[in-house]
């Protein structure tokens, strides 16, 4: 879609706390899609079951902005924190021509 921006996040689930970081990011999840800031895809390495990718597509620059003001989401980011171990975010990604 024109004008959506692509970031992708790659955690691992810390052990002891798997079923809490889902819970927790299913809540991020409908938090962000309650607000209308982006839509998502999570995917997961099946040869590492605590490994994730997670596509986001925010609507444009100022719903990432916003999402990053709503107290849900922040509420929600916060939990996660202490939940997962973040390997590597690409915030922005730009599409290329081939």
């Amino acid at each position: 879609m024109p004008g959506e921006i692509v970031s992708i996040a790659i955690f691992e689930l810390l052990p002891g706390s798997e079923a809490e970081a889902l819970e927790t990011t299913r809540a991020l999840l409908a938090a962000l899609a309650k607000g209308g800031y982006c839509r998502d895809l999570m995917y997961r390495d099946p040869n590492s079951p605590n490994l994730y990718v997670l596509v986001r597509y925010w609507k444009s620059e100022q719903a990432r902005r916003a999402a990053l003001e709503d107290t849900e989401v922040l509420r929600c980011y916060a939990k996660l924190a202490h939940e997962v171990r973040t390997i590597k975010v690409y915030e922005t990604l730009e599409e290329v021509e081939l």
